[in-house]
């Protein structure tokens, strides 16, 4: 009975970083995916990892174990943030391409967020789901929180974190985010606007042709055509995103106190 209740506050630690990284990250944070699910997964996860990785020191249960929640779940939060942002890098590269395409006036409803969200950002995003359970991409995400509990320990305040070093890495992290999304819109964009330039000469040249007839349809199904034959540099794009997600991941763990 001693053995289970030093063992406990452990566990709940470790079970608080474990959900709040569930809550968030790409996947996983989906509202097709049940809640009981989530925190099923997390408590298993849970269980195995806290069996195999002894306690450095007995928690107690007083007023700083209110503290160590709240490190647990900002840890896990912003793990799961990192991730998910990386992903969402694919719904910009789609509002780019919908916009030139002429599809930015219309818009689905994201089944994960429940917003708003570009048409060919979400087609885009759903590939880049199936592609990173292809991939087994949500192993390495929770491979990564693992590594996560050995670099940064459950149970101590100890922090060495550098707040101007952690905002830094947000804002960059930013930028790489919008320049990979370039990269993926920038075949399909640049085609299109070509279009629009070789109709503009047409516009000058044949002033009795309705350009506005012609050319809407006609970037619509050039967009398509483009989609389906960029589609190998898409998927090559995607794979150096998730090592991109991974690294990052490790980057924020040793900014926030790790070694």
């Amino acid at each position: 009975m001693n053995e289970f209740l030093n063992f406990l506050p452990y566990f709940l630690l470790l079970f608080v970083r474990l959900t709040s990284f569930f809550v968030v990250a790409p996947l996983f944070s989906m509202r097709g995916v049940p809640n009981q699910f989530k925190i099923g997964l997390a408590f298993f996860i849970t269980l195995i990892v806290s069996s195999t990785m002894p306690m450095d020191e007995l928690i107690q249960l007083d007023f700083t174990y209110i503290l160590l929640i709240l490190k647990e779940f900002i840890i896990g939060i912003a793990l799961g943030f990192v991730a998910a942002m990386i992903l969402y890098t694919v719904q910009i590269a789609g509002s780019f391409i919908d916009f030139q395409m002429g599809f930015a006036i219309a818009n689905v409803v994201d089944p994960q967020t429940g917003t708003q969200v570009p048409i060919i950002g979400q087609f885009k995003y759903m590939l880049a789901l199936l592609f990173l359970l292809t991939t087994d991409g949500h192993h390495l995400m929770i491979n990564g929180v693992m590594q996560s509990v050995k670099l940064l320990p459950v149970g101590t305040l100890q922090w060495t974190t550098n707040m101007g070093s952690v905002s830094q890495f947000i804002v960059l992290l930013f930028i790489e985010v919008f320049i990979i999304a370039l990269q993926i819109a920038i075949p399909i964009v640049g085609a299109l606007l070509l279009v629009d330039v070789a109709l503009g000469f047409m516009a000058k040249t044949v002033p009795q042709l309705n350009i506005f007839v012609i050319g809407f349809p006609l970037k619509i199904f050039l967009g398509f055509v483009l989609l389906l034959l960029t589609m190998p540099v898409f998927f090559y794009l995607l794979s150096n995103l998730f090592e991109k997600l991974l690294t990052s991941m490790s980057e924020l763990v040793k900014l926030l106190g790790g070694p």
